[in-house]
């Protein structure tokens, strides 16, 4: 029966068991996302281990650069494979095809502009993010090389997104995991034999973010599936930009919702630490540090949600809603596993966590262990959150999808970071995070609730 299926041209995407399907394209999503993260926290390791914990303070100053960055990826990668993954759903190959070739384009457009404003605003940036005069030098040279790899920074994520709804998640697993393999090889060469520091980790960084680039180019150019970047596809369909863009809104605001996040979160480490014994800029290392481990568990949920999109899209498309709901609660009860085992983690294992990220300052590894113990207290909550806000994000409803990525980080974690420090110092900045967590994870379960009862009921008319 699946052989005649294939025969006649249908997508597997709409008759496939939902468990195999969301394996299959989870699982190179989650690799993916681990990747990228793991950029960044080899970079923290090997910084850690060459430069000191003032190399660390740097990176973690830089990281809002990076995550705006991401922001505008994100965004045009989500919108643009959720709107596609709905058209394929339609049958209606020509308009996703067309969808592919705008995105690809307005992605380079977004690059260009990012430098363009980056390098002259960077080191005001830089200051605004938590800079001190012991940190600026080291900040500076890691931005400044990031930026210059912002265009195939921005076009992996992108094509990334867009390899996933084409039918080939393995690859967009495989471009990223060739190009991580040789940011690993080349982070110890460049910091330790060439003795180049930061400037040494951010160029291995980018030189891997080419290659992913490249390999993901390359493929919609001669591979693609149901989407190809050819003549005819490289324009700019206003339309489709009206269309598919809202859908990777949410998306955007969970990265803008991080910059904003980590000024803050920045600026009064820095401003609350030095009141005390810690000192401001241990206190931001350690922050730092945690927060990359954070990002580990929370890339491995976005993964699961990520691999839910297509199917979630597909089946939105080809009106199946028992579909649908099978593969959210899938979805859903996976990435809530991952985040109570990794918070299970966190708690019993914090020093041997630490130990990978430098142990030369006794003052830095006894707070990082106290960071990684309260501020991760609530992260048990993520995978719930982050899978039902790609829920809606791929099944067309940008507003609700929108109103859940500001939730936990804009409307609940920052405004709790200004107003705890107030009656408990830097010890209400670490408590502000599982209070966020687990008051999100309430709000966002009404909205679960409603959205299950709709599901049911066109279950049943089905």
């Amino acid at each position: 029966m699946e052989q005649s299926r294939i025969n006649q041209g249908e997508n597997p995407l709409g008759y496939k068991p939902v468990g195999h399907l969301l394996m299959q394209f989870a699982l190179p999503a989650i690799v993916a996302m681990l990747v990228n993260s793991i950029y960044n926290i080899v970079d923290q390791i090997f910084i850690g281990q060459g430069v000191g914990y003032l190399g660390n303070a740097a990176t973690t100053i830089a990281f809002p650069i990076v995550t705006i960055i991401l922001a505008i990826s994100t965004l045009l990668g989500a919108g643009g494979s959720a709107f596609a993954a709905i058209k394929l759903g339609e049958r209606n190959e020509e308009v996703a095809d067309k969808t592919l070739g705008t995105v690809f384009l307005v992605t380079l457009a977004a690059s260009m502009i990012v430098m363009a404003v980056g390098f002259p605003l960077m080191t005001p940036m830089l200051r605004i993010f938590g800079a001190t005069d012991n940190t600026m030098e080291y900040a500076r040279q890691y931005t400044s090389i990031i930026l210059l790899g912002t265009p195939f920074n921005m076009l992996s994520v992108v094509l990334s997104n867009m390899a996933r709804t084409d039918g080939s998640p393995a690859l967009s697993m495989y471009a990223i995991l060739v190009g991580a393999a040789l940011n690993t090889v080349l982070d110890p060469i460049y910091i330790f034999v060439f003795h180049w520091g930061v400037t040494g980790a951010a160029i291995a960084t980018i030189t891997s973010q080419i290659i992913s680039a490249v390999v993901l180019v390359l493929y919609f150019v001669y591979k693609g599936k149901h989407m190809r970047l050819h003549k005819n596809s490289l324009r700019i369909d206003g339309d489709i930009c009206k269309m598919a863009l809202p859908l990777g809104i949410s998306s955007g605001i969970t990265q803008v919702a991080s910059t904003i996040l980590q000024v803050v979160m920045n600026n009064s480490l820095v401003y609350y630490g030095n009141k005390t014994d810690i000192g401001g800029d241990v206190a931001l290392s350690a922050m730092g540090v945690v927060n990359k481990i954070g990002m580990i568990l929370i890339s491995i949920c976005i993964g699961i949600g990520i691999g839910s999109q297509p199917i979630l899209g597909f089946n939105k498309g080809a009106n199946q809603p028992k579909r649908v709901r099978k593969t959210y609660l899938t979805a859903a009860v996976a990435a809530t596993s991952v985040a109570l085992t990794g918070c299970l983690a966190c708690q019993l294992f914090p020093s041997q966590i630490l130990s990978l990220f430098g142990t030369e300052d006794v003052q830095f590894t006894q707070f990082a262990i106290r960071c990684l113990k309260v501020y991760m207290l609530g992260i048990f909550t993520a995978g719930f959150q982050v899978v039902t806000t790609s829920y809606f994000q791929s099944t067309g409803q940008p507003l609700k999808a929108s109103i859940l990525s500001m939730l936990r980080q804009l409307l609940l974690l920052i405004p709790l970071i200004l107003i705890l420090p107030l009656s408990f110092g830097l010890e209400g900045i670490l408590y502000a995070g599982p209070v966020a967590d687990i008051t999100s994870m309430v709000i966002v379960s009404q909205f679960v609730l409603y959205e299950m009862r709709k599901l049911n009921r066109l279950c049943k008319e089905s």
